[in-house]
């Protein structure tokens, strides 16, 4: 079958479906503006339907349990901060903040696995 551990399985699908053609069709990357936890809870809750993923899928692959998963999608303004990125980099996605004064930008993106 494969042999990595679950959860890196299930990452590796998440990332490659992300940057490849979910559904037979192309994943159209959009910035998409995010003013309140609805607003991402639903970003991210389309961009999992995309992939095909279940909220259990994406929990697995992020390292997260599925109530996070749950309380995220529905909008929860007090979910941790550190599994919301796990979360998005499983999607295959990143945050990105505009608009705000001119800081150094590091290196090296840091990843937030596990």
């Amino acid at each position: 079958m494969h042999d990595l551990p679950d959860q890196e399985y299930w990452l590796a699908l998440a990332r490659f479906q992300a940057n490849n053609f979910p559904n037979g069709k192309l994943f159209e990357r959009a910035m998409i503006p995010i003013d309140s936890t609805q607003a991402l809870g639903a970003a991210l809750r389309a961009a999992r339907k995309q992939l095909g993923l279940t909220q259990a899928d994406l929990a697995l692959a992020a390292g997260v349990g599925v109530r996070f998963v749950v309380d995220l999608e529905a909008g929860k303004p007090t979910v941790r901060l550190e599994q919301v990125l796990r979360v998005i980099d499983a999607l295959g996605g990143q945050v990105r903040l505009d608009g705000l004064a001119d800081a150094p930008t590091p290196a090296e993106p840091t990843r937030h696995g596990a």
